[in-house]
């Protein structure tokens, strides 16, 4: 019998709904913000042309569509973005993306407010210079994201929903950690989050360092204070993981580290337990199903009655107001 634990309480439940008819207010002023650069930024609220090169899987949380100038070009790639909008690379126009930063392409947009990410503060500065209001993002932790996503909301003048979508994620959350609390700090299992190569992985740093904690997990990595540690082979063998999960969007598979020559010695690899995640951000609310994929396969024996695919469809049904099988057929 699969366990009735992931059904939506109808408090929430009529308040995802209540979000959804909310209708958008106008633009309002203005506030100062502190990103993630340290930089105080002034900008409108609600935006009234926003431009998301970064926090992009946000917006069908928010169907904010009418405030938005452009999108960052990814986007026009990504299976959520593309299931909620099939109309989008006909609908909103392309602003290039967070590496290149280009300040023509995004001035003939007229934007309020671009949202990108903290990694090039050179062409951050470069953007400000050319007249734009630009905030940088970066989540490093679960608290970060939930900051992030409650600014994105403010900027499109749709709070309430990402209230109402933090609240869902905080359901799910609350699922693992009944599911794996009592297990003893010996027994946890040990795990590594391989990124765009499997020579470097997830360190202290990140909101996956929060998720593997949430998830009964130790991050072999932990100890590096850092967002992204590179690695060799044999420091893997040092750490002794017992699970690998590798980033979605890395362009390997689990089969490539599985019959590598050089991870043969890892645990992980020995006992065949390496999982390569959905091709979902981490800066999104699909943190929460990612987050109880991962949990359920480093400790399956404790949720051997919890229908996970059924528990992500009604995640998505209350967040995205999709199906987990629209998005699932986009990603196959």
């Amino acid at each position: 019998m699969r366990s009735h634990e992931g059904r939506r309480p109808l408090a929430l439940a009529a308040l995802l709904a209540a979000m959804a008819s909310i209708p958008m207010p106008a633009h309002g002023g203005s506030v100062a913000v502190t990103d993630k650069m340290g930089r105080r930024v002034s900008i409108p609220v609600p935006a009234r042309r926003a431009v998301l090169l970064e926090g992009y899987e946000i917006l069908p949380v928010l169907g904010a569509w009418d405030r938005l100038a452009g999108i960052s070009r990814y986007a026009f790639d990504n299976d959520l973005l593309t299931a909620v909008r099939p109309d989008l690379r006909r609908t909103v126009p392309d602003a290039g993306s967070a590496f290149s930063g280009n300040a023509e392409a995004l001035l003939r947009l007229h934007p309020d407010v671009v949202v990108t990410w903290s990694v090039y503060p050179d062409t951050i500065q470069f953007l400000a210079e050319k007249g734009l209001t630009v905030v940088a993002i970066y989540p490093e932790s679960l608290p970060e994201l939930y900051e992030t996503m409650r600014l994105v909301g403010r900027i499109l003048g749709a709070e309430p929903r990402a209230e109402a979508a933090i609240a869902r994620m905080e359901e799910t959350f609350a699922l693992i950690r009944r599911r794996v609390a009592g297990i003893p700090e010996a027994e946890r299992k040990k795990a590594l989050w391989l990124l765009g190569s499997p020579t470097s992985v997830g360190g202290g740093r990140g909101v996956t360092q929060d998720v593997f904690a949430l998830a009964g997990l130790v991050n072999g990595a932990a100890g590096v204070p850092q967002r992204t540690v590179p690695v060799s082979a044999e420091k893997v063998v040092v750490w002794r993981p017992d699970i690998l999960f590798i980033w979605g969007n890395a362009s390997y598979s689990s089969h490539d580290v599985l019959s590598s020559p050089q991870w043969r010695f890892v645990p992980a690899v020995q006992r065949g337990r390496v999982y390569k995640a959905p091709k979902w951000s981490t800066w999104s609310p699909r943190l929460a199903p990612i987050a109880l994929w991962m949990a359920a396969r480093a400790y399956p024996e404790r949720f051997r009655d919890v229908d996970v695919d059924a528990a992500i469809d009604r995640f998505y049904r209350d967040v995205y107001a999709i199906s987990y099988a629209q998005v699932r057929h986009i990603e196959d």
